[in-house]
């Protein structure tokens, strides 16, 4: 065994190598213990040696996300509606084995080459549809973060918390008794339904449940307004 680690450590230091092993150090341990420093070590290399294939740790977040994003299941020909569901929710799989990557996606100023290539594709398999490049442009606004898998939830911890100095409010679940009496509508439906424990964005409603009833809800009015033949250009 410890042979076998050793030969792993002493293979070839490559840009993909790299890539992968911060990817699997990121799932053990999350994206922010991840270091240069740590990185190098569980390689069995110094940190200096990393700099001959990521600049610095944007380009490796940069690396990271097109590794994960490359998981996403290929687009599939067919009918528009079921391509996007199913590359959505693959897309979301990809997060349930990344936890880490939704942030990290976030946290970009630019969208990675895998992100936009995907985000591409998506739009294309509406054009092939029939879309219009009008309606295509609101659809995917409508989706939003939805496409890559997750849902910007309205009391999310997690999601909050990453952000240094922000304030985390309370899920409704979560609401003492006073609160619950002074806003009864937020208590009712606080208890309306149960929910999973592997939220891609950890606490809040995000559960496979509540992504595909949102996801469901848009793309059937998506598909209205297709058959529709709607437009954002109002006559006067």
């Amino acid at each position: 065994m410890a042979e076998r680690v050793e030969t792993v450590r002493r293979a070839p230091l490559t840009r993909d190598r790299v890539l992968r092993a911060a990817v699997a150090l990121a799932d053990r341990t999350g994206i922010e213990s991840l270091s240069m420093r740590n990185l190098a070590q569980d390689l069995g290399v110094v940190p200096m040696a990393l700099y001959k294939h990521v600049a610095n740790k944007d380009e490796l977040l940069d690396g990271m996300i097109d590794i994960v994003v490359a998981e996403i299941d290929p687009p599939a020909a067919g009918d528009w509606k079921q391509a996007i569901r199913r590359r959505v929710l693959s897309a979301r799989r990809m997060l349930l084995r990344h936890p880490w990557a939704s942030l990290a996606i976030e946290s970009r100023a630019m969208a990675t080459p895998a992100v936009l290539a995907y985000l591409d594709s998506t739009v294309g398999a509406l054009r092939a549809g029939g879309f219009s490049t009008d309606l295509a442009h609101h659809v995917m606004h409508a989706l939003g973060s939805r496409v890559l898998g997750f849902s910007q939830e309205l009391f999310d911890a997690s999601r909050q918390a990453g952000r240094s100095g922000a304030t985390v409010p309370e899920a409704p679940a979560d609401l003492p008794p006073e609160m619950a009496a002074r806003f009864p509508n937020l208590a009712a439906i606080a208890t309306a339904a149960s929910h999973d424990g592997d939220s891609v964005v950890g606490p809040g409603c995000d559960d496979q449940f509540e992504f595909e009833f949102a996801l469901d809800l848009l793309l059937d009015g998506i598909e209205r307004l297709h058959r529709d033949g709607w437009t954002s250009h109002r006559t006067p």
